[in-house]
């Protein structure tokens, strides 16, 4: 029986446990006496289930050629078709939306992006849980399939610092021997990575409780830290009743998306050394703490912000550690000292900053999505070694072979994939505007989907963007963008590849 499930297609297997999710919720709903959406999520959840015992027997004799490209079509299907199983019983409990708005939230929850087209009192308590747990289980989906699937593919930010070319493999042949098919590798990072989250995703549940947090907050927000969705059911962090001792619990757990190294341990060959030399985490910490220091210091430098106290702004300085580290890692968390951080610094356009650090996003292989630090070290790299041989032109750069490869083949990949992700950006800016939105509004959008980084469309302008009134058009371009911005456009354009589709 085993070996019969581990030979159905990939995008199958997601069908039957997308189905078996929805019984959690279903149990919630009984438990708060909100019969109505428990029958929803149980009849949900035995015709899929069922559905799927159909296709199960349909493709269980199927026979895939191509592992890689197979798997790669499946990333695309589900992320596109999934949802549309996962829209259903949100659907059917709302009652008075459209399925289209119910398609985008899934999607947006899948990929980790967060944005909600639904205003958080039209929810009940379990359609809140069940936004989270689609984020949370589309985290791990995310860690998962970054080192069986787009590794292999030298896809994901792996091109980086792999000698082989895009789409030939990234891992070393120590690294993946035994396990070279890629449904082998997914069934065993999957079983080495799943008591990793949860047991990180407990841990924070318990430590928000202890802070003061009720249950359903608690456990969505340590799922939308750990998955980097930004889920809450109380429209973040403001209605949160931890307060700052949760946020520095959250803090914690962020760095996890800084670097796969904190979570990975055949990523440490030299031990926990390993993590602080890790250029990943560096780059990301000298960046977290460059920002508020700076909105600091703007204080004195250009005599700006109100005249707020010396507490007050300590307080700011916090509040702009935590939101840079959020939006790093594409949270969108926005702590409480914010405000007094914007106040203190007399800083007028906030979202630009926080656009910016969304953009940048965390390391490879985590849940965050945006294009990368160990793309950023790259270039930073390169452009280093250049100004050294303006001093010294005839000089010869040290540091080893695979530094070397950084500073060449690995920055010029992270050039190519910085000006798809600009491409994109335009592109998809050109479509928003062309459906009627203001042009600030279509970059919002465009940067939180594209980054994974929905609460931008709340936070990064003065009036927040109401989501559900966009039009069909534009929340199709929103959902497609969502989709490139977690897959990459690498991997689109290796789906289009026509040597990808050879024997």
């Amino acid at each position: 029986m085993r070996a019969w499930f581990a030979g159905l297609p990939f995008i199958v297997l997601l069908m039957g446990i997308g189905a078996l999710s929805m019984l959690p919720v279903s149990v919630h709903a009984y438990l708060v006496r909100d019969l109505p959406t428990a029958r929803i999520f149980l009849y949900s959840s035995l015709i899929f289930l069922v559905l799927f015992a159909m296709i199960a027997v349909a493709t269980a004799n199927r026979v895939v050629r191509r592992q890689g490209r197979s798997h790669l079509l499946s990333l695309l299907a589900a992320y596109t078709l999934l949802p549309l199983m996962l829209a259903f019983p949100l659907y059917e409990a709302i009652g008075n939306t459209d399925f289209l708005s119910a398609y985008v939230e899934m999607v947006s929850s899948f990929t980790t992006t967060g944005a909600s087209f639904f205003e958080r009192g039209r929810l009940q308590p379990s359609l809140h849980l069940w936004r989270a747990q689609v984020g949370w289980m589309g985290g791990f989906f995310v860690w998962v399939t970054a080192v069986a699937v787009f590794a292999p593919l030298n896809l994901g930010g792996f091109e980086v610092g792999s000698s082989s070319e895009i789409g030939q493999g990234a891992l070393p042949a120590s690294q993946i021997r035994g396990v070279a098919d890629t449904s082998v590798r997914l069934r065993k990072f999957a079983v080495l990575l799943f008591p990793v989250y949860a047991g990180l995703t407990l841990l924070l549940w318990i430590l928000l409780l202890s802070a003061g947090d009720p249950p359903l907050v608690a456990l969505a927000h340590a799922m939308a830290i750990l998955s980097t969705s930004g889920i809450s059911p109380v429209g973040g962090l403001a209605g949160s009743t931890s307060g700052v001792l949760g946020e520095g619990m959250m803090l914690l757990f962020l760095v996890f998306a800084l670097s796969r190294v904190t979570f990975s341990k055949w990523e440490r060959p030299e031990g926990l050394r390993s993590v602080w030399t890790d250029p990943e985490l560096r780059i990301g910490l000298a960046i977290v703490a460059a920002v508020p220091v700076l909105l600091f210091l703007r204080h004195w430098v250009f005599a700006a912000g109100d005249d707020v106290g010396l507490a007050d702004g300590l307080f700011g300085l916090w509040g702009g550690f935590f939101t840079a580290l959020s939006f790093l890692t594409t949270t969108g968390f926005r702590s409480a000292g914010w405000d007094e951080a914007q106040l203190w610094s007399g800083l007028q356009t906030p979202g630009l900053v926080l656009m910016g650090l969304a953009v940048f996003g965390g390391g490879i292989a985590t849940t965050a999505g945006g294009v990368k630090l160990f793309r950023l070290y790259a270039l930073y790299k390169h452009g280093q070694r250049e100004m050294e041989k303006l001093v010294q032109p005839s000089s010869v750069g040290g540091s080893g072979q695979r530094a070397r490869h950084i500073r060449r083949q690995g920055a010029y990949s992270a050039w190519i994939f910085f000006m798809l992700f600009a491409l994109s950006i335009c592109a998809v800016t050109t479509a928003l505007s062309l459906t009627g939105l203001r042009f600030e509004e279509a970059l919002v959008l465009t940067v939180a989907a594209l980054s994974t980084t929905g609460p931008l469309t709340q936070i990064a302008m003065e009036t927040p963007i109401d989501l559900l009134i966009l039009s069909p058009a534009a929340k199709l371009i929103f959902t497609a963008a969502m989709v490139i911005g977690r897959l990459e456009t690498l991997a689109i354009i290796a789906l289009m590849n026509p040597t990808f589709w050879r024997s």
